[in-house]
């Protein structure tokens, strides 16, 4: 079964890109970001799509511009998350087969995303446009559009925002932090699996 969550290893070092990859997984989580502002997130990338790539999702978060979709594809990464809404970000990694997930928070720059091509939509901060907020965006928007909660969603509010019509999140500091022993990472992982489909159901 494969869910809509993405993990996002804001500060995974790439010594532990594996260990922690397959902890992910083996919980039931198979997408997967390292952010670009995490220590050699290239390293990271190439070590979960070696590893992990047949059967996980595998890219980068915080991606900024057209160079770092091509150094991202470069190493073999698919999934490309972005805080903001880049057009040519977005074209960028459509042109080159990847997935796209912007960051978007007002009707502008969710229409300016799909028009550009984008996979999904991710709304950020999650906390600060809250389900309200985003069930109001939300109302005049293609109602195939996939949209994603990042930033304030977690267990407690999964079903919340499913309801108001999420199909996925992004899970960053509840699920990983620099530090963390594989063995939170997973308990963690498994916790987030269990709310995820409990709320589903």
């Amino acid at each position: 079964m494969s869910r809509n969550i993405i993990a996002i290893l804001r500060g995974l070092e790439p010594s532990e890109a594996q260990v922690i990859g397959a902890a992910l997984i083996e919980a039931g989580i198979d997408h997967i970001e390292v952010p670009l502002n995490s220590p050699r997130p290239l390293e990271s990338i190439a070590t979960l799509v070696q590893s992990y790539g047949d059967h996980a999702v595998i890219g980068a978060g915080t991606v900024l511009s057209v160079s770092d979709v091509n150094d991202v594809m470069g190493v073999g990464g698919r999934l490309i998350v972005s805080p903001n809404c880049n057009s040519d970000v977005i074209k960028a990694t459509k042109a080159a087969g990847g997935l796209s997930y912007p960051g978007v928070m007002t009707p502008t720059e969710c229409f300016t995303a799909l028009d550009a091509g984008a996979d999904g939509l991710k709304f950020f901060p999650g906390s600060l446009i809250g389900v309200d907020g985003f069930k109001a965006v939300s109302a005049v928007l293609p109602k195939s559009t996939q949209c994603y909660a990042v930033g304030g969603a977690g267990p407690s509010n999964f079903a919340a925002w499913f309801a108001a019509g999420v199909v996925g999140f992004g899970i960053g500091s509840a699920l990983f932090k620099p530090g963390m022993s594989v063995a939170q990472v997973r308990a963690n992982a498994e916790e987030i699996v269990a709310a995820y489909d409990a709320a589903q159901a």
